[in-house]
């Protein structure tokens, strides 16, 4: 029996940023960027034993950043919610219409409109062969996506959450205005910790650890890394609670 953390034919949780869909502007939905980014996970699906997208929605809100007043955090979550599952619909239905078999679910209850995340399902199709969105967050407030994704890595046996971003994995520093920045080929949960490397808000980073869910952050705007990661390459940075080199 495969062993969670077997890169052959595996199963993985990719945590996707609504910015990514709104292209270099991060907002709203750019056509070319959703492309480019269908076009990455499509890929990389075929080569897995199952695929799902967590999605963000900061392209469309950015809680208390987006108004002008103090906004009630739990209105703001759930907005933010809302606004992932609007991408969380747009990314099925360029898939569908892309002819890769997809299905959507959300944790936020939208009846009529998308059906409700349940994990047992989710794990039927991913059986099957199909490429799942998961929107809506958690369903709760106080939580972010990133949380979400380690949860929902974790329910359906992923072998590690894929954190698709726009830089080239882990830096000591911010490579967007270091250029001296050193990226890590990997490195373990306890060190990223020590050093406040910031990879995962920090209760998403202790269940992962906790569970021993290895993480990988990678470019998803390199074109074949996010399948090369899933067949088992060392691309981006690797955070893993192991000591050894891969």
């Amino acid at each position: 029996m495969r062993k969670r953390g077997d890169s052959s034919r595996a199963r993985f949780l990719v945590k996707l940023s609504g910015e990514a869909l709104g292209g270099p502007s991060g907002v709203g939905v750019d056509g070319a960027a959703v492309t480019s980014i269908g076009r990455e996970v499509a890929q990389a699906h075929h080569q897995t034993e199952g695929l799902a997208v967590v999605i963000g929605g900061g392209n469309f809100f950015r809680g208390g950043r987006s108004v002008p007043w103090s906004l009630d955090r739990v209105t703001g979550d759930h907005v933010g919610m809302l606004a992932t599952v609007m991408n969380g619909l747009l990314l099925y239905d360029w898939f569908k219409s892309s002819g890769v078999r997809a299905s959507v679910y959300s944790a936020l209850p939208v009846s009529g409109v998308i059906q409700p995340y349940n994990p047992h399902r989710v794990r039927e199709d991913l059986a099957q062969g199909i490429l799942v969105i998961l929107a809506g967050g958690t369903g709760n407030p106080y939580f972010t996506t990133d949380t979400t994704a380690c949860i929902r890595g974790l329910e359906i046996g992923a072998a590690a959450v894929i954190k698709a971003t726009r830089v080239d994995g882990v830096f000591d520093r911010d490579p967007e205005t270091d250029s001296s920045a050193m990226r890590y080929d990997r490195v373990t949960f306890d060190i990223a910790m020590q050093k406040g490397l910031g990879i995962m808000d920090s209760t998403a980073f202790a269940i992962c650890r906790d569970n021993k869910l290895k993480i990988r952050v990678l470019d998803i705007a390199k074109p074949g890394n996010l399948t090369r990661a899933v067949q088992g390459e060392s691309v981006g940075t690797l955070v893993t609670w192991e000591e050894e080199t891969e």
